[in-house]
């Protein structure tokens, strides 16, 4: 029987906090778990990252050099054959000097 009278509650247990208590062992172990995933999925989104990068610079490589080809085709119905080459010669002579 219930001291104050109020026996329609459910009777209550005694507040002891042990649910979220582990030991030391448990603890350490989680952590480290916890790192070894954190540390892959680092790993993994930069491995993904570079590949974007990758795929970026071939597909920018690629632009220019179609870009460039096109330039020398418009030069080239303008002025001789040779005279394109050797504009090609400089520019590429340029490019090293200024990279």
């Amino acid at each position: 029987m219930r001291v104050n009278g109020k026996q329609w509650h459910a009777p209550k247990k005694a507040f002891r906090p042990t649910r979220g208590l582990t030991s030391y062992e448990a603890r350490v172990k989680l952590r480290a778990d916890q790192a070894a995933m954190k540390a892959k999925e680092k790993e993994m989104k930069e491995e993904k990252e570079a590949e974007r990068k990758a795929r970026m610079e071939a597909l920018k490589a690629k632009r220019a050099a179609k870009e460039e080809k096109e330039r020398y085709e418009k030069i080239a119905e303008k002025m001789h054959k040779k005279r394109v080459e050797r504009l090609k010669r400089k520019e590429k002579r340029n490019k090293l000097i200024n990279s």
